[in-house]
């Protein structure tokens, strides 16, 4: 570990933020030039690489663009800046941990991951509805919480206390988070839905949909002494609207924020903000009923279709968002020791594998994975959204009922662009983990049903190719929310009746939107576990016999039971695969392949999606070889060449020798561990070839030889026997 001290970098193939820089782009023109110089390459790890979820947001900001048409009367939503359109006509929402959306996703991912219980069983509902405006409005509800607590407290202080200047930071804090949608019209309807439904309601039994019109009374004995609700008299005077001290001076402050903070005031929206942040306890205005109620309806309908259009545009990309915290999330450790890294192309791979961009690729790895200086050493890829051709559907010539929309798929990445970037990182002995287009048809239910075969076929051209070794498929692709448990009631109409104004109970009268399915490529958790499985002390959470000495290289996920204690953090999907689906997958040992299984350890019930298969493309005499062989074989290439000097030949003897202090009998010595680079079984010789001046390393695993082969560096003078 004191030469190598990382062998998890990890390079992801895709793009979040067309506004930010990419490697392209700082890579630059690569004429003449055999690599890229130290501040160059600080350039692009400052702008590129990330080590957490939360650098990665702060680094790329993803957002999605937003702008009204006045034609259609829509919102529309864009991943991509619109060009030709004013700035100021333009919204930035930002897609962050307070996205309403993504926070969904996030709550939803960690109580599956908590409850351990399968698609099928799961309530999908009960957190779907984060996203409606009842819900949104319960986080209000709490950031109006604090504002009031703090403020109580930041008034009774003296004005030069410390600790008031403290108070007074938080506050700013909440009010800058509040303001900030002060100009968005979208993130104030679901206010201003709640508002009226509150102001005609008075929030009346609305959660069972019971809602009628109140009339605020007070209770009386009659004449005969009979027991009357009679209403309470109206009066001016202010001594009945009962509201704290603080409130008053916080109406003051939220009336001067919106009025300075905002470009176009509006009297309605001030009071809206007012009303939702300092809420006082009488209704003081008369209410229009009718024109109340038509604007509760308009909202509603208004929101429901924005924020319909608004997932299915932003969807590809929380998808893509969700694929990098899932690749953090399986570094599961208390103790941080090797942690893992993104390097962030931030370019798409079709425009990377160019061939005018292909330099760039190719001297920005000559200059990180050609040096004896490891520590920007890239040894993993993601590549996510390979298309795969869907299953042919007979074409029908009249539609007699309502069917599927044909709906245009969003770009995957080519096979033609992935065997482009494996001819060119094979040299750099980078493994690619790369997955299929996400979708119901790469889900762990459709391969239970369908097996591999469908995956094989399509990776039938990267096979028994130099680069095959390299690229790793991995199956099946996970899913966040099923398509057909996707959908999020948002509210029902409001209806005036002679009775009063009350919800609808109507089945036609409930505003509902389907996200049509959320997934996360296979590629980001596979090549999150094995990065995370480089680290020891993430070794250590699950096994005793871990060396601190040695990075995870020679661990084999599929021996024993390690694929039952380094398991991912995916909840389980399925019940499993059949036997004779497991039987062919076995048979064929094709690819880095999940599990959905019902399994225990030592008593305990196994709740998480497990490694099942962790092959590459490379063939072997049971099917495809093992992945950590080839890591194992890069790393002794890495270390022999640092410390041979760039293959010396007398350092190369020095090296394999039987000498105890020689490289090679310090790993035989140190078996005994899940991650000592020689195991029990294993053995490392070599045969120095004078003729053609190349080394011949076999390297054996269990009884299997991998080849591994350098080119030797002459001394000045020959050594003689």
């Amino acid at each position: 570990m004191d030469v190598i001290s990382q062998t998890n970098r990890t390079m992801l193939f895709e793009e979040f933020n067309p506004e930010k820089l990419d490697l392209i782009t700082i890579v630059g023109d690569v004429k003449g030039v055999d690599s890229l110089s130290d501040d160059k390459i600080k350039e692009i790890h400052q702008h590129l690489v990330v080590k957490s979820f939360d650098e990665f947001l702060d680094k790329f900001s993803p957002k999605v663009y937003s702008f009204y048409n006045a034609a259609n009367q829509k919102v529309m939503y864009t991943l991509e800046k619109p060009e030709g359109i004013a700035e100021d006509c333009i919204s930035e929402i930002h897609i962050d941990q307070n996205n309403d959306f993504l926070k969904m996703l996030f709550t939803l991912i960690d109580t599956k991951r908590i409850q351990g219980i399968t698609n099928v069983d799961f309530k999908f509902e009960n957190l779907l509805d984060m996203i409606s405006p009842k819900k949104v409005m319960d986080d209000i509800r709490q950031v109006r919480k604090e504002i009031h607590y703090l403020y109580g407290q930041y008034e009774e202080l003296d004005d030069d206390d410390p600790k008031k200047l403290d108070f007074g930071d938080k506050l700013n804090y909440l009010f800058e988070d509040a303001s900030r949608n002060y100009n968005n019209v979208m993130a104030m309807l679901p206010l201003a839905i709640n508002d009226i439904k509150t102001r005609l309601l008075l929030g009346g039994a609305q959660e069972e949909n019971q809602a009628e019109a109140i009339q605020i009374g007070m209770l009386t004995i009659g004449d005969n002494g009979e027991l009357k609700i009679i209403e309470a008299p109206k009066s001016d005077n202010t001594e009945l609207m009962v509201v704290d001290e603080n409130s008053n001076g916080l109406i003051t402050v939220f009336e001067e924020d919106y009025d300075s903070v905002t470009e176009t005031p509006s009297s309605y929206v001030r009071d809206l903000v007012v009303r939702t942040f300092c809420p006082l306890p009488a209704v003081q205005e008369q209410i229009d009923i009718e024109m109340e109620v038509q604007n509760y309806n308009t909202y509603l309908e208004f929101y429901k279709n924005a924020k319909d259009d608004f997932v299915k545009t932003v969807k590809p990309l929380v998808e893509k968002i969700l694929g990098v915290k899932m690749f953090f999330d399986q570094y599961a450790t208390k103790n941080k020791g090797m942690q893992p890294s993104l390097l962030i192309t931030n370019t798409k791979l079709d425009m990377i594998a160019k061939s005018t961009n292909i330099p760039r690729l190719a001297t920005y790895l000559n200059t990180v994975n050609s040096k004896n200086d490891f520590s920007d050493t890239v040894w993993f890829a993601i590549v996510p959204s390979i298309e795969l051709e869907s299953s042919g559907n007979s074409k029908v010539s009249r539609e007699r009922f309502k069917g599927n929309k044909k709906v245009v798929k969003q770009d995957g990445n080519t096979m033609e662009s992935l065997s482009m970037l494996l001819h060119v990182v094979k040299d750099f002995k980078i493994q690619v983990f790369f997955s299929f287009v996400t979708g119901e048809e790469t889900t762990f239910n459709h391969m239970a049903t369908s097996g591999i075969d469908r995956y094989i076929d399509k990776c039938g051209v990267l096979v028994r190719k130099e680069y095959s070794e390299f690229a790793i498929p991995c199956i099946p692709n996970f899913t966040i929310i099923p398509k057909d448990k996707s959908g999020v009631v948002i509210d029902s109409k409001m209806l005036q009746t002679e009775e009063g104004v009350k919800i609808s109970q109507e089945k036609e009268d409930i505003l509902k939107l389907w996200i049509e399915g959320v997934y996360v490529g296979a590629s980001y958790v596979a090549a999150g576990i094995v990065a995370a499985c480089q680290c020891p002390e993430y070794l250590r959470e699950s096994f005793r016999n871990v060396s601190r000495d040695y990075p995870g290289v020679r661990f084999d996920i599929e021996a024993g039971d390690n694929s039952l204690k380094a398991v991912t953090t995916m909840a389980k999907e399925i019940s499993g695969f059949t036997n004779s689906i497991k039987d062919s997958i076995n048979r064929k040992n094709f690819g880095f392949v999940f599990s959905s299984e019902n399994a225990q350890l030592q008593g305990q019930d196994i709740r998480r999606i497990t490694v099942y298969k962790a092959r590459s493309l490379a063939m072997a005499e049971d099917g495809f070889d093992s992945i950590y062989k080839t890591l194992v074989s890069t790393y002794i290439e890495r270390i022999l060449r640092f410390q041979t000097s760039d293959f010396k030949q007398d350092n190369i003897v020095k090296f394999f020798s039987n000498n105890p202090s020689s490289q090679k009998s310090k790993w035989l010595g140190a078996r005994g561990f899940v991650n000592s680079i020689i195991q029990d079984g294993d053995d490392m010789n070599y045969i120095i070839d004078d003729k053609s001046n190349l080394c011949h390393i076999d390297l054996v695993f269990n009884g299997n030889v991998k080849n591994l082969e350098v080119t030797i560096t002459k001394g000045t003078t020959a050594a003689k026997a």
